[in-house]
């Protein structure tokens, strides 16, 4: 994954009738952000599962290996010229983002913004992705169930990206509920904490040096997981609690040896599988998009379920099998999941 850009998904053409060689294939695609991270695999998949459930479509995933919002845009443009029956987005840089998809839409190429919410000056009527403040609050709730009702003290809280509006919503659901739960324990921060895997990691190893008696560690992204996890795996004989977001398997490790509480996992395959399969439904069918904010559940993984969510990580099948009863029950009734867009946090 050296390359300026990786093509993650190339044609599915599953499920389709032969045609015409001259007669090209409707062609849909993906723009996902740091193309290395596990979040962005995870999202590739699905997003072929969803294009591959209604068939005859071809599908590009395509992004930068890291962090760089500027590439990000390069390549929306690109495909959005190559990609003519409709993208979806999950950008790192959404006001960056904004004008090359408003140009994008100004040519009739459907638009989706998928997991943090794309900005009004977009255009997009279109999001899927997870209430970001209940996710902060259950994560908050995995390790207020393991403090003392009386606890006092103080818990830290980073943040990857400041200013991105769903981080900051699952920042603000976890200072609401420990001002609602614990009162006597003092949230410090959300901090910075960097995007980058290494900056992020040093983040994390200054804040920890720096707070050595604080009751817990937080993060809002998923690099923040896995940051956390190799420090408290590190320091073996702390006794903080640690709580972060995402499936990567470091962060799933840490699970399961007990050196964090609980991750947070958004479930990026099926926000990507609900995309790929409306975009995929309306090159085929001419089935308009709906619009609104899909709002699809994020699971909280504790040790308690760890073994389902380790073996559906297994493969590319245990994925596809431990997701279809979801992607199913949005097929058989969209409209049911749409909520209104202003309502999307």
């Amino acid at each position: 994954m050296r390359a300026a850009a990786l093509v993650l998904g190339l044609v599915l053409v599953s499920g389709c009738v032969s045609a015409p060689e001259s007669e090209a294939l409707p062609h849909v695609g993906f723009v996902v952000k740091r193309t290395g991270s596990s979040f962005a695999q995870e999202m590739t998949s699905g997003f072929h599962e969803g294009v591959g459930r209604v068939g005859g479509v071809s599908a590009t995933v395509t992004g930068p290996p890291g962090q760089d919002g500027h590439r990000e845009v390069g390549l929306f443009r690109d495909l959005s010229a190559a990609a003519t029956s409709g993208i979806a987005v999950a950008t790192s840089e959404p006001a960056l983002m904004a004008p090359s998809i408003r140009e994008a839409l100004t040519r009739r190429v459907p638009v989706i913004g998928v997991d943090m919410r794309l900005t009004a000056s977009s255009r997009v009527r279109l999001h899927i992705g997870n209430d970001n403040h209940e996710l902060g609050e259950n994560l908050a709730d995995e390790l207020i169930r393991r403090m003392p009702a009386d606890a006092t003290g103080t818990v830290v809280l980073g943040n990857t990206a400041p200013g991105l509006s769903g981080f900051d919503d699952r920042a603000d659901g976890i200072r609401g509920r420990f001002a609602e739960k614990l009162p006597g324990v003092l949230v410090l921060g959300p901090f910075d904490t960097q995007r980058d895997d290494d900056a992020n990691q040093d983040a994390w190893r200054r804040l920890v040096a720096a707070n050595p008696d604080a009751l817990a560690f937080m993060g809002t992204g998923d690099c923040d997981g896995v940051s956390l996890a190799a420090l408290k795996t590190e320091k073996k004989s702390a006794r903080w609690l640690a709580g972060g977001f995402g499936v990567d398997p470091r962060t799933l490790q840490a699970v399961r040896d007990g050196a964090m509480v609980a991750t947070v996992s958004p479930e990026h395959y099926l926000n990507a599988a609900v995309a790929g399969w409306l975009l995929a439904r309306r090159a085929t069918s001419g089935a308009a998009l709906p619009e609104g904010w899909i709002e699809t559940p994020g699971l909280t993984v504790t040790s308690a379920n760890l073994g389902r969510v380790l073996r559906r990580q297994e493969s590319e099948r245990a994925r596809r099998e431990f997701f279809q009863p979801q992607i199913d029950s949005f097929v058989e009734d969209p409209a049911s999941w749409v909520r209104p867009l202003e309502q999307a946090r």
